[in-house]
């Protein structure tokens, strides 16, 4: 068992806005603040979120493509200079979609005992939809960013086997594609789609798969969206 704390290194994993500065916790400003370096997935995203905020600190970029020993060779330059190490993902809360998880699963196996983790909760796209979607959300399955060519029909209609709510990222360049594949296997089961959650544009679409499909489609399809299908027992 590794216990995390009383640790030499630390490493803090802090949630940041999915849209809206303003929703940066107090707490999350300070662990950044007092970093010593921070590691984030895209140091331009990065450094435009430390400037709205008055931090400057040093980055180094970890993302979906860092290898284990290419994360072992950051840790042995931190160790160098840095105690507090903070991580960030381009949006929200990390270790969802980015390569968080993974961070922390090399942090162990590199630091073992000597590094307390922890986390610095705030927002989440996922938590944020649910939050409005109108759907029982007790238990729901969180499918990250669904299939782009392989696996995306067998994804469809297994998608419809699922009784409990389902929440999945969809991208601007597929998000028509994905809505009427949804009216398909989905027909009048409702669901919301929200567009660009906490921004200036937020959206939020609501009705069956078909009824949604055609909303989008009349309306600007840009930003980043989040689907939230509801349980079978919600069919219209």
């Amino acid at each position: 068992m590794v216990r995390d704390d009383g640790a030499d290194m630390k490493l803090s994993i802090v949630a940041t806005p999915i849209g809206n500065l303003g929703d940066v916790s107090r707490r999350a400003i300070e662990t950044l603040q007092s970093a010593d370096i921070i590691f984030c997935e895209d140091t331009r995203v990065a450094q435009k979120l430390l400037s709205a905020y008055g931090i400057k600190k040093n980055l180094e970029s970890v993302h979906q493509h860092t290898t284990p020993f290419a994360l072992k060779r950051l840790f042995e330059k931190a160790t160098k200079t840095a105690k507090n190490i903070a991580f960030v993902s381009d949006a929200g809360t990390p270790g969802i979609s980015d390569p968080g998880g993974i961070l922390v699963q090399e942090a162990l196996k590199y630091f073992g005992s000597d590094i307390t983790i922890e986390p610095i909760p705030g927002p989440s796209a996922v938590t944020a939809a649910l939050s409005v979607c109108g759907f029982q959300a007790d238990r729901y399955r969180f499918l990250g960013f669904i299939p782009h060519k392989k696996g995306r029909e067998t994804f469809f209609k297994n998608l419809a086997q699922i009784d409990e709510t389902v929440v999945f990222y969809e991208s601007t360049h597929r998000i028509v594609k994905t809505m009427d594949s949804l009216c398909k296997v989905l027909g009048n089961r409702r669901l919301m789609v929200a567009r660009e959650l906490t921004k200036m544009h937020e959206t939020l679409y609501r009705g069956n798969a078909c009824e949604v499909s055609e909303s989008l489609k009349s309306g600007i399809i840009k930003g980043e969206f989040v689907i939230v299908i509801a349980p079978k027992k919600y069919e219209e």
